[in-house]
């Protein structure tokens, strides 16, 4: 069979019902009819016609497409008129029903011929094949010159959109057949045409405004509005459209692609192509574009749920009514949860068991939780969480950075679990305060920046804390130190020497300070200062401080070092700063040298010696007009012992030192190392091999020891004794 050189077939889809197709494909016709003064043949083949082709032209058919599908006699001029309908405007029409509740069922073979037959008679004939892909709409696209594929300018549609692209792609049938027409398009709608054609990768070849006076009236009236009103702008818009799709011969080339043969309906039914989250467009929200902001279609669906369950369900009044009733706020989630489902049933898309339950899930999570973190952070292998912009997060695991799946639905979500950690906590995160250090329920360390700093969108940073907190056991384990090192450690802690923990970011400084304070006896009073609490002290003589931000007006902040020198005033036994990072340093060496030993703290720095510069540095920022000798004699004073703890580049943490701080020698603080790890080269796992050894040296405190009946014994300290070669990956302390 073959079609006739001088005609073509065009035909008319669309993802979805309700885009218009069957008001497009009468006007349509009519534009090819009054555009180019050829014979133009209108077919209805939605196989889910109730007859609107009908109503619309106003014509009951003489035959129905199954008929002349059937028809015996050969269709040429002199039995043409007993086949096709002819309306007042010229075209000629061939029906899928006389009536609503007629049967659908035209025989495939008898469509080719008729539609052999139909060509030589006829310049265009323009097909309505609705949105259901049977044997006779196949046959239809296998012979067509093009597809036209109506869609709004809405999430719901474009997605259909792709369904039906994707299904038809994966039939073979070229891509470049299937033109896109953007229908009832007007200044109200959410999606420009410039962000249709970036989501369907494909360019829209017409633009239809909405005009529902004219549309409406030409209904009424039983005639195509370009007949009726052919200077509309609406009609208007068909003719260019109708213009564009011929020129340059642009029909004839389309044509000529190399179409399938013989595709079978079962196969289509058989088809099933997932789209969600396959395209990415500019991101619009509440009808406003949002510049650079991308999202796929999964993300769309997910947002017009989370915007249901706004416009239904009043989520501020009910979580403010829960007040930390563990049961109210389990009911909450699954009243919240059911909602979702529903709304999810609504959207008519077909998605297996397990998709659903993803998908409520996920709004589920980002509505009342921390959204695509919630899954993240109840992994346990997951130390870190790194989420760069919305779209990008990465996390640690076992010591490695990966990159994760998950994504944020958009920026707003983001930043509203952003402010879901941090409100709670009487912190704020605004554009006058763009930057914020907080805490999750179960102490992990969170930090967020937000434009303007953050140029890609909000970010955020999560240290998480291990559900069973690290022991002293733990790191004999994983290797971070051994039992040796660990004994003499802890007779240190229980004897009150000033520790400081130094290392760099990542390192596990904080989770060591944690387990070295478990070791401080559980008579003696403890005052913990914080910039974000995260200590997790086990003893039960415990005073937790944590500063204040500002308040709006910019007043009423409490630094760490305001807390420092109130910890002064509480008869503190020992004094456990989380971390010291600017004029509390001085505080700190002072409180320990005016009889609060024992006390504890961390600092950012990459050895032993550098952490003593760095608490220079830090001491000369409380602004105190102190020669650098004084400053020098105040660290040499006051602390005791330099613990320093590395992230190594196997995504191992190691105690890679233990130095006693002995004294100052002329301008010099004197340092001299006990412990030390010793890499040896890497396994052939790329893990590094290393021996903790001692040095040797005796630590001169042993001295004082001794006098108070404290022995321990010197074989701790005989050199090379340590402990043995190791390839161990163990994360050990997992945060700092």
């Amino acid at each position: 069979m073959a079609i006739n050189a001088n005609s073509h077939i065009i035909a008319i889809s669309g993802g979805k019902g309700g885009v218009g197709k069957s008001v497009f494909a009468a006007n349509f016709a009519q534009a090819l009819l009054l555009e180019f003064r050829g014979r133009v043949l209108l077919i209805d083949l939605d196989a889910q016609s109730c007859g609107d082709q009908n109503i619309i032209l106003g014509t009951k058919p003489n035959k129905i497409i199954s008929e002349v599908a059937t028809t015996n006699s050969q269709i040429v001029s002199n039995t043409i008129s007993t086949l096709v309908a002819q309306h007042a405007t010229g075209i000629s029409y061939i029906g899928a029903v006389r009536n609503s509740g007629d049967n659908f069922d035209v025989d495939v073979t008898g469509l080719n011929r008729a539609l052999e037959g139909l060509s030589n008679l006829f310049n265009f004939i323009v097909v309505d094949i609705g949105t259901q892909f049977l044997g006779p709409q196949l046959t239809i696209l296998e012979n067509a010159s093009c597809m036209l594929t109506l869609t709004l300018p809405e999430m719901l549609a474009i997605n259909q959109t792709l369904k039906l692209m994707n299904q038809l792609m994966t039939m073979m049938f070229p891509t470049d057949m299937m033109q896109v027409v953007l229908n009832k398009v007007s200044s109200s709608n959410p999606l420009s045409p410039q962000l249709v054609t970036q989501a369907l990768k494909r360019n829209v070849v017409g633009i239809i405004p909405q005009d529902d006076v004219i549309a409406g009236s030409a209904l009424s009236r039983s005639t195509p509005f370009v007949a009726a009103q052919p200077k509309a702008a609406i009609s208007i818009a068909f003719h260019e459209l109708a213009r564009r799709l011929t020129q340059g011969g642009a029909l004839d080339k389309m044509r000529q692609l190399n179409k399938p043969k013989g595709v079978k309906s079962q196969e289509v039914q058989g088809t099933q192509v997932k789209v969600l989250g396959a395209q990415s467009i500019t991101q619009v929200r509440s009808g406003e574009q949002v510049k650079g902001e991308s999202f796929d279609l999964r993300n769309s669906l997910k947002q017009r749920l989370h915007r249901g369950l706004l416009n239904t369900t009043d989520l501020n009044k009910y979580v403010s009514e829960i007040k930390g009733d563990p049961a109210k706020e389990n009911e909450l989630r699954v009243r919240t949860q059911q909602t979702i489902a529903g709304l999810l049933e609504k959207e008519n898309q077909s998605f297996s068991r397990d998709e659903r339950a993803q998908i409520v899930k996920e709004v589920l999570d980002e509505a009342l939780g921390l959204g695509p973190l919630e899954d993240l952070l109840a992994d346990p292998s997951i130390s870190e969480i790194m989420v760069n912009r919305r779209d990008m997060i990465y996390i640690e695991k076992n010591g490695k950075l990966i990159k994760s799946d998950r994504s944020f639905t958009s920026n707003k979500e983001l930043r509203t679990v952003i402010e879901r950690i941090v409100t709670p906590l009487g912190r704020r995160i605004n554009d006058s305060s763009p930057y914020v250090d907080a805490r999750l329920k179960d102490g992990s360390r969170v930090n967020a920046v937000i434009p303007p700093l953050a140029l890609d969108g909000p970010c955020l940073t999560i240290r998480k804390f291990a559900k069973i907190p690290i022991t002293f056991k733990d790191y004999v384990n994983y290797g971070t130190m051994t039992e040796p090192m660990i004994d003499f450690l802890k007779i240190c802690v229980e004897n009150k020497l000033n520790v400081i923990i130094s290392g760099g970011t990542g390192s596990g400084k904080t989770t060591l300070l944690n387990v070295l304070s478990g070791f401080i006896p559980t008579t003696e009073r403890i005052i913990t200062v914080e910039d974000a609490a995260e200590l997790q002290l086990k003893q039960d003589h415990v005073v937790r401080l944590e500063t204040k931000p500002a308040s709006l007006e910019g007043t009423g902040a409490i630094t760490i070092r305001d807390l420092v020198r109130n910890t002064l005033r509480m008869r503190p036994d020992r004094i456990v700063v989380g971390e010291c990072r600017g004029g509390e340093a001085l505080d700190m060496l002072s409180a320990m040298n005016t009889g609060h030993d024992g006390s504890l703290t961390t600092v950012h720095a990459n050895s032993p010696r550098e952490a003593v510069s760095r608490l220079e540095t830090l001491c000369l920022m409380a602004g105190m007009d102190l020669p650098v000798k004084a400053i020098r004699e105040q660290i040499a004073g006051a602390i005791d012992l330099i613990i320093q703890i590395s992230r190594l580049t196997d995504g191992s943490r190691k105690v890679v030192s233990i130095t006693e701080v002995v004294g100052i020698q002329g301008e010099a603080v004197t340092l001299n190392e006990i412990y030390r790890y010793e890499e040896k080269g890497l396994d052939k796992n790329r893990k590094i091999l290393g021996q903790f050894v001692a040095t040797g040296f005796i630590p001169t405190f042993l001295q004082d020891f001794k006098k108070r009946n404290i022995n321990i014994p010197n074989n701790l300290f005989a050199a090379a004794t340590a402990g043995p070669a190791t390839s161990k990956t163990g994360t050990g302390s997992n945060k700092s």
